[in-house]
């Protein structure tokens, strides 16, 4: 893909100093990692981009699969950090993304957060849990309108008016501005050219990865099976979380990333 092609990203930053670049999942934009702003301290500056055909991003010309998203997102990082070291933190396809760019560009990068990462592109490769619902909240279920609340439902185990309105806010409105025809093209084309551990060997620098124990879209076993890689990972599963483990249980993600960014040298 020729520079002129690609997409300009739209950003959100917050704070300054050591910058943090965050990839989201498919289907949503960026402001679905926002929720997670204050796990970080002062001294960082966040960076929440819009990957391409989600947000305000503009969508990649065809093939536009996930390679073609994470040949993107190297160069977006390129261009938004420059020579400086530098940590980056991926939900869902943002982890198979951020890890990508680890196996091909190493330098520079410090550290990594992955929240319920798919580690294999492959769905049916994948070791998934059982999405089970310890609580549920008929008064909540049997009155959302089901063009909104599918995902919802689907993606999560919390069924509390809390959950969903932390749905509503940070999740609702990105689904809302997805390119269908966009992700059409990037399920066609879902796979990278090579396994990123494969590349990475080794990573020693501070690794968080957060998955839900009731997540049923990319499962918990597959990302432990990561762990040889990442000798100073610390790896948690969360009781009563699905694929959207951070609207479930928000404050276990917080604190999880926010003992990940003490160790980074910020």
């Amino acid at each position: 893909m020729s520079s002129e092609l690609q997409p300009e990203p739209f950003s959100v930053v917050r704070g300054e100093g050591f910058p943090i670049v965050f990839a989201h999942g498919m289907g949503i934009d960026h402001r679905s990692m926002m929720m997670l702003d204050d796990a970080f301290p002062e001294g960082t500056k966040r960076i929440y981009i819009d990957l391409p055909g989600f947000g305000k991003t503009q969508a990649l010309p065809e093939p536009g699969g996930l390679q073609d998203l994470s040949d993107w997102l190297r160069g977006t990082v390129a261009a938004l950090v420059g020579e400086q070291d530098y940590a980056l933190v991926g939900n869902s396809m943002g982890g198979a993304l951020v890890r990508d760019l680890l196996g091909v560009c190493p330098e520079h990068l410090t550290g990594m957060a992955l929240i319920a990462p798919v580690v294999d592109p492959v769905r049916a490769h994948r070791k998934v849990a059982e999405h089970t619902v310890n609580n549920p909240n008929e008064a909540l279920t049997e009155a959302l309108p089901e063009s909104q609340s599918f995902d919802f439902l689907q993606m999560g185990v919390n069924q509390s008016f809390e959950a969903w309105r932390r749905y509503q806010r940070f999740i609702l409105p990105g689904t809302r501005l997805c390119d269908r025809e966009a992700t059409m093209r990037l399920n066609a084309s879902y796979r990278l050219d090579a396994n990123p551990e494969e590349r990475i060997g080794v990573f020693a620098g501070p690794v968080a990865i957060i998955c839900g124990r009731q997540d049923q879209i990319v499962g918990y076993e597959d990302q432990r099976d990561l762990l040889p890689h990442y000798p100073n990972a610390v790896y948690t599963v969360v009781d009563d979380a699905g694929h959207n483990v951070h609207i479930d249980q928000p404050d276990i993600v917080r604190e999880a990333l926010r003992n990940w960014a003490g160790l980074l040298p910020v």
